[in-house]
C-alpha cells in the first residue's frame, strides 16, 4: 500500500481551522442584589453567550455609568451597553426612573432596555411598558430558567439584531 504524504503549511496544505468566538457583547446589569448578578453572570457562562456583564447597583449609578460620569468616564473600559438588564425595586432611583431618563436621551433611547424583575403585578408590567421598556421578564426560579432566559435574550435581542437586514 502507498504511503500517503504528510501534509503541512510548508508544502501548501491549509493549516486547521480555528474558531473564532464572536466579540463579546456590553451588557449593563443593573440590580442592587449582588448574588442576582453572579447568577446572570454564571447563567451566561453556561448559556455559552458572550456577554462582557458589567453591573451597577442602584439607579444614580446606572445614570452615571450611561451618561460617563465619574468613575465611568472612560469609555474604553466601561462602553455605552447593546442591552440593559434593568430591575425595578433599587435604592435611589427606581427602575421606572432610570428607564424614564434613557428614553429621554436620543443617544441611549436606541438601546433595548429589558426589565428582569422579581415582580409579577400587572401594574408593574403595564407600567413598564408603559415608560418605554422593550421586555419585561419576571425572574425566573431556578438556575436551569435563567440559563434559557439568557439564551432567549441572547437569540431576541442581540443575535438577531447583528444579522444582515435586520
Amino acid at each position: 500500500m502507498p504511503r500517503q504524504a504528510k501534509l503541512t503549511p510548508a508544502n501548501g496544505a491549509l493549516s486547521p481551522v480555528r474558531i473564532i468566538p464572536p466579540p463579546a457583547v456590553t451588557v449593563l446589569h443593573i440590580d442592587d442584589d449582588p448574588n442576582d448578578t453572579v447568577l446572570v453572570q454564571a447563567a451566561a457562562r453556561k448559556a455559552g453567550v458572550h456577554f462582557n456583564i458589567h453591573n451597577v447597583e442602584d439607579g444614580e449609578q446606572a445614570i452615571a455609568y450611561l451618561s460617563g460620569l465619574g468613575i465611568y468616564d472612560e469609555r474604553e473600559r466601561y462602553p455605552l451597553p447593546s442591552l440593559v438588564l434593568l430591575d425595578l425595586k433599587m435604592p435611589r432611583a427606581t427602575g421606572f426612573e432610570v428607564l424614564k431618563w434613557i428614553r429621554k436621551h436620543p443617544a441611549l433611547g436606541q438601546i433595548p432596555v429589558i426589565i428582569l424583575s422579581g415582580s409579577e403585578l400587572q401594574d408593574d408590567i403595564r407600567q413598564g411598558y408603559m415608560v418605554g421598556a422593550n421586555s419585561y421578564l419576571v425572574k425566573p426560579l431556578g438556575f436551569e430558567a435563567l440559563v434559557g432566559l439568557i439564551k432567549n435574550i441572547n437569540a431576541i435581542w442581540l443575535t438577531a439584531a447583528q444579522r444582515p437586514g435586520a
